[in-house]
């Protein structure tokens, strides 16, 4: 892992990974929209990243040790990007940025929601949460029960309930 080091400080050195504008918001694609394909990442992204810029910051993440690559078995001209446990350990502190930005923060309620659950949740839903991701990217057997809805199903459901009931038009 090459991080430029100004100091031994763990603050220091988690900035040196985590301080550009784009690497969060990658892992946050990845993490909470399950996106792990090039394209995914470069449309889905709210914030518009460009493309030189995506490729980059997933090399990067690759060289530090977040992320693997691999050849997507159902594409041949696909990649498929993984999560590394390095990465998949990042959601308690995400789940505390997102709690952090809800209160200090200009937020929108769709945007937040997901964050209010998973403060609401604590560390029993964001250790369920990282097992699925060691599932999902790891190969990890499943500790969830069949038919029970996925943190990131439960998440995404609140969020369409919000945007859905901030679309309907109010009766006159």
């Amino acid at each position: 892992m090459s991080i430029d080091r100004r100091s031994g400080c763990p603050i220091n050195l988690s900035l040196e990974v985590f301080g550009d504008r784009w690497s969060l918001i990658i892992l946050r694609d990845m993490i909470f929209g399950g996106r792990r394909h090039f394209r995914e990442l470069l449309n889905g992204s709210l914030e518009g990243i460009a493309s030189n810029i995506l490729a980059d910051r997933l090399k990067r993440l690759m060289e530090l040790g977040l992320l693997t690559k691999a050849d997507d078995p159902s594409h041949k001209q696909k990649a498929i990007y993984s999560l590394t446990e390095m990465a998949i350990t990042l959601v308690p502190i995400m789940a505390q940025l997102g709690a952090w930005g809800r209160v200090w923060l200009p937020v929108t309620e769709e945007l937040s929601i997901r964050a209010e659950l998973l403060e609401k949740g604590g560390p029993p839903l964001w250790e369920q949460f990282m097992d699925e991701l060691r599932h999902e990217h790891l190969g990890a057997p499943s500790k969830t029960p069949p038919g029970t809805p996925t943190v990131r199903q439960q998440l995404r459901a609140a969020y369409e309930e919000v945007v859905a009931r901030k679309a309907e038009v109010p009766s006159v």
